[in-house]
């Protein structure tokens, strides 16, 4: 029930409209929790009937505008709810690392290919993200939210500075196995 809280914490941020969430989830929620803009749409609906949103009244009445949206006390409450409950990890799941194991036991022709393909893409990511934390949290700027936010970045980092580590590691390890199919 994550993408519900996602877009309610969203909305408290800044109320929006539902072409104005999509592009905020692209350019930030979206890099650990993604949605489609029918998801994103879909969700709206079902959080306004839950009397969790409401459509902010148009400033001028116009056939085809598009609504914005705010959280109503129950919205915030439910999401302040959420956000004290306790939940477990969930495993993670890569098919990239269930593909290496398959390849031990079937071959790993095209494996090599794939995971400097993989380390390229984390490599780009890693940079994007560092480039943001340049730009979002320069020294000073350490009030609560801000603190918690570049948490979250942080973790985007970190996350992606171990795959860089890992696939680099993988790529000499593979580099040495005897007997391995090139791709």
């Amino acid at each position: 029930m994550s993408l519900p809280h996602a877009i309610l914490t969203a909305l408290v941020e800044k109320p929006s409209s539902g072409l104005e969430l999509t592009r905020r989830f692209d350019r930030s929620i979206g890099y650990f929790w993604s949605a489609t803009h029918q998801q994103i749409y879909r969700e709206l609906g079902k959080l306004e009937a839950e009397g969790f949103i409401r459509t902010l009244p148009a400033e001028q009445p116009a056939r085809g505008q598009k609504k914005s949206y705010e959280v109503l006390p129950a919205g915030r409450a439910e999401l302040a709810r959420w956000t004290a409950a306790s939940q477990d990890p969930r495993p993670h799941r890569d098919t990239l690392l269930l593909r290496m194991r398959a390849a031990a036991v079937v071959g790993t022709e095209g494996i090599e290919a794939d995971l400097r393909r993989h380390l390229d893409l984390h490599r780009r990511q890693l940079a994007e993200y560092e480039e943001i934390e340049k730009r979002d949290f320069p020294p000073g700027k350490d009030s609560s939210q801000d603190r918690l936010r570049h948490l979250v970045l942080r973790a985007g980092i970190d996350l992606e500075t171990f795959w860089t580590q890992w696939l680099t590691r993988a790529l000499e390890e593979f580099a040495e196995l005897p007997g391995r199919d090139t791709a």
